[in-house]
C-alpha cells in the first residue's frame, strides 16, 4: 500500500518518532534529535550531531507524545 508515494510501513515508523531541537551539554550547538515514543519512558545514548560526543537522552513519554527530554554528558549522567 501506497500513500502519497510512501508505503503504509514508513508511514507506521515515520509516526513513532518526534522530532524535538535539543541542546548538546557539551558544545551548547543545538541541532533536532528523533525520539522514539514507542518505548514510553526510557534512556538512550546518542551521539552529537555536531562534536561526535555521547550525549545520554533521559525521556519521559506515554508512547504517543513525548512529554519531557533532557540531556546529560557522561559525568552528569543520573543512575
Amino acid at each position: 500500500m501506497v500513500n502519497n508515494g510512501h508505503s503504509t510501513l514508513v508511514w507506521y515508523y515515520w509516526g513513532m518518532y518526534h522530532e524535538e531541537q535539543v541542546t548538546c551539554p557539551y558544545c551548547g550547538e543545538s541541532f533536532t534529535a528523533f525520539i522514539d515514543l514507542s518505548q514510553g519512558n526510557h534512556r538512550t545514548v546518542e551521539d552529537c550531531y555536531v562534536c561526535c560526543r555521547p550525549i545520554e537522552f533521559v525521556i519521559e513519554s506515554d508512547g504517543a507524545q513525548l512529554l519531557r527530554v533532557d540531556t546529560f554528558t557522561d559525568d552528569e549522567s543520573i543512575n
